[in-house]
Formats: C-alpha cells, sequence, structure tokens
C-alpha cells in the first residue's frame, strides 16, 4: 500500500514516521521549501523524544520520502492523509485555506480509487467540504472521505501513536473502514468506528473536557489556599473516584500548547454557529484567560509590588516538559507581562528558548542554566516542571540567590523540601 501524507508539521511527521516503520511506502509532501530542505537531510523541525532517531532510521531504509510536489505520488496513492495546518482566527474559527488548497490538488492528481483522510483537527462538516471539492473534478466512486482525529501528546507522541487509547474512524463505507483497519493493524487498540461528523466532533470534545479538568483543578487550589486546604490531597481523593481519575488533576499555570486553547475557541464558535450555548466551555475558556493575569497578581504581592532593581527568574517556557513548543505557553505569557515592568528577567528553558527568542523582547536574559538564572535573582518562578527541575540543588540555589524565594507553579517541591532559609510559595496549599 502506497502512502501520502501532506504536511510535515507536528502530526504529520508523526504519521509519516510511525507509518513508514510500519512498513508502508511514505511519501510527504511539504510546500515550505526551508524545512524540505531540513528533513531531507535528515533533521526534523521540532523536538520530541525519540522521533529523530526512528525518522533517519526510516529514512536510510527508503520507506520515507519528502517532495514539495503532488504529481506522480498523489496519482499512485492508496490513501492520504490530510495533515495541514488549521490555525485559528480571531473569533475562534478554524481556518481551512490550508485545507481547501491539499483537497483541490488532490482532486487533480488522483486516478484509482483513493481513501482521502482528514487527520488534521477540523470542525464538523469539513468532510462534506472535502468531499464538495472533489466531486467537482472527480466521480464520487473514486474516493472516500475519512475523519481520523489525532490524539497525540507533544512529548509522549511515539507513545500515544503506537499505544493509543482508541482509534476513531468516521467513514460513509466498509471500504475506506477496511483500508484504515489495515493500516492501523500493527497497533491492536479498539477502535471507534462511526460517521464523518462524529469524529470530527469527538477530538474537540475529548480536548475540552481534559481543560475543563485542568480549569477545575486550578480554581480549586484558589479556594484551598484562601480555606487553608492541601489541593494535592483534595486531587488524589477525586482522582480515587473512578468515575473522574487521576489524569489532568494537577494545578499550574493554566493549560497552553497548539491544541487546548485552540480546539476550545473552536468548539465554542461551533456552538454558537449551530444555536448550541456552550456555557461549561466558554467558562473554562475566560478562566484560563485570566489565570496568568492572577499570577502576575501573585507575583506582584510576593514582592511587595516592588519591581524596581529586582531580578525575576523563570524556569520553563515551553507549556510543557520534552517539548520545544512555547505556543499559547503560559510560561511565554507571564514573561511577556513581567517584561512591562522595571524588574530585569532570566529564563532558562532546556528546549524552548529557541523559539522563545522569537516571541519575547530583547531585554530578557537567557540563560544556560538554572543556576544562571538563580543568580542574583530575588524571586525563583518554576514555570514548566522538566524533570532536571524536580532535582535542584537547594542549597546551591539558596547562596546564589540575593534573596531566596520560590514560587513552585508546578507544585514539584513542597515546604517539608524547600525549607531551611527560602521562602516557598505554592499552588493551592496555604
Amino acid at each position: 500500500m502506497k502512502i501520502t501524507v501532506i504536511g510535515a508539521g507536528y502530526v504529520g511527521l508523526v504519521q509519516c514516521v510511525c507509518l513508514a516503520d510500519f512498513g508502508f511506502d511514505v511519501t510527504c509532501i511539504e510546500k515550505d521549501s526551508d524545512k524540505l530542505r531540513e528533513l531531507k537531510f535528515g533533521r526534523i523541525p521540532f523536538y520530541e523524544p525519540g522521533l529523530e532517531d526512528l525518522f533517519k532510521k526510516n529514512l536510510e531504509n527508503n520507506r520515507l520520502n519528502f517532495t514539495n510536489e503532488y504529481s506522480d505520488n498523489i496519482s499512485r496513492s492508496d490513501v492520504i492523509f490530510i495533515c495541514v495546518g488549521t490555525p485559528p482566527k480571531k473569533n475562534g474559527q478554524s481556518n481551512l485555506n490550508f485545507v481547501d488548497q491539499a483537497t483541490k490538488e488532490i482532486s487533480k492528481k488522483i486516478k484509482g480509487y483513493t481513501v482521502v483522510v482528514s487527520k488534521s483537527t477540523v470542525p464538523v462538516g469539513t468532510s462534506r467540504r472535502i468531499e464538495k471539492i472533489l466531486k467537482k473534478r472527480k466521480s464520487s466512486r473514486m474516493f472516500d472521505v475519512v475523519s481520523n482525529p489525532e490524539f497525540l501528546r507533544e512529548g509522549s507522541a511515539l507513545e500515544d501513536f503506537t499505544r493509543p487509547d482508541k482509534i476513531v474512524i468516521g467513514c460513509r463505507t466498509f471500504k475506506a473502514e477496511k483500508i484504515l483497519k489495515k493500516i492501523y493493524k500493527p497497533l491492536n487498540r479498539p477502535y471507534v468506528i462511526t460517521n464523518n461528523e462524529t469524529a470530527e466532533i469527538i477530538k474537540y470534545a475529548n480536548n475540552s473536557f481534559l481543560a475543563t479538568k485542568i480549569t477545575f483543578i486550578n480554581e480549586i487550589a484558589d479556594l484551598c489556599e484562601n480555606i487553608g486546604a492541601k489541593v494535592e490531597t483534595v486531587a488524589k481523593a477525586l482522582g480515587l473516584d473512578g468515575r473522574i481519575g487521576p489524569k489532568f488533576l494537577h494545578p499550574g499555570p493554566g493549560y497552553g500548547g497548539s491544541c487546548f486553547p485552540k480546539d476550545v475557541k473552536s468548539l465554542i464558535y461551533q456552538g454558537n454557529k449551530n444555536s448550541s450555548d456552550l456555557t461549561i466551555i466558554k467558562a473554562v475558556d475566560r478562566a484560563n484567560e485570566s489565570r496568568i493575569k492572577s499570577l502576575f497578581q501573585r507575583i506582584k504581592k510576593i514582592i511587595k509590588n516592588k519591581f524596581n532593581n529586582i531580578q525575576i527568574g523563570l524556569l520553563g517556557i515551553s507549556f510543557k516538559p520534552n517539548t520545544d513548543d512555547v505556543r499559547e505557553s503560559p510560561g511565554l505569557k507571564l514573561a511577556k507581562d513581567l517584561s512591562r515592568t522595571k524588574a530585569k528577567i532570566k529564563i532558562y528553558d532546556p528546549k524552548g528558548m529557541e523559539n522563545a527568542k522569537k516571541e519575547l523582547p530583547k531585554s530578557i536574559e537567557f540563560c544556560n542554566d538554572e543556576y544562571e538564572v538563580a543568580e542574583n535573582s530575588n524571586l525563583l518562578v518554576i514555570v514548566t516542571e522538566w524533570n532536571q527541575f524536580k532535582n535542584l540543588d537547594l542549597l546551591k540555589i539558596r547562596k546564589l540567590m540575593k534573596i531566596p524565594v520560590i514560587l513552585d507553579l508546578r507544585n514539584i517541591y513542597s515546604k517539608e523540601i524547600i525549607k531551611d532559609g527560602f521562602k516557598y510559595y505554592s499552588i493551592g496549599n496555604n
């Protein structure tokens, strides 16, 4: 079976590499010339644990090829995965221009029966939209359109691809279903077989529910601080309830990244468009937007509103560990807010600094490690829970800091661990 993947972004490249590793002949179409050149030289454009080694292995075995042309590879393909970006507009609506462009190119080139798979996160009705474009040039007997949403977590993409909780296939024919099952047969995981529209909404419902859990525990954490309770114990008790589960019940600076913020806003837009007032999801979006503002006020209170002649160090700028992605990162937003004060801001992140430099003012100092950030700082803020931040040399940190104060936004320490000589603040603990 010959497979073509359109788009070598995060989803597309993981899809390419993993399907090639299953033994399929995979061609990836990437229109960005700089990215294409890097890929042909064996370099991937983002950090994802384990992906580069698997990528090089399949590149060397000639199961993985890259091009910027839609020509012959499309006409010879049995299955085409559309994995292009769907960036949000200001009103939350997904921009489907890249999907439309890819579909138009596909419609010009396919010759025999082809399964066209929508892998990008797209609003309900996009499969119908793709079908409509294809029908302008081809008979409906020549193709089937399938919705096959991804559920990859950045930093754990290979694990999520090879051991998914479920494989969602939205299609209209048994023929298309059978082909998708053949592709994913090596995974031996449970399928959810449904129509295209249901498959499209599953992705948004999935991510919005997880965003709701994050926002919920953040609000409970704020209440815990005000009443003298401990949020970790509350979260543990909630997680032991089989109806709730422990995942995504970790208080912090709010959710970020390329998926949750975009998907929540898109679901709200789809609700408004279809006369459904999604009040819970709207509240989640508002609460997460205001989260950084409340954390800024917390910092302001800790330093007694005196930003002049002080230094604040931030540990972590990527939106989560094991990724260099800073899109919608709480750390990035907090750094921007702090840069508008008269304080000196220093940052260290194991992987995200190059991307952060493109977004942040030059007044911010980027350091070589966590100890350089701590040197002469009046406040050290732990923003991202990278493993190396969980085992800091606290004696060294205390000696380096001008005033040893730590604000732990991820609760990776405790007052019992950080005690001698420090002032320690966490989330959801009095």
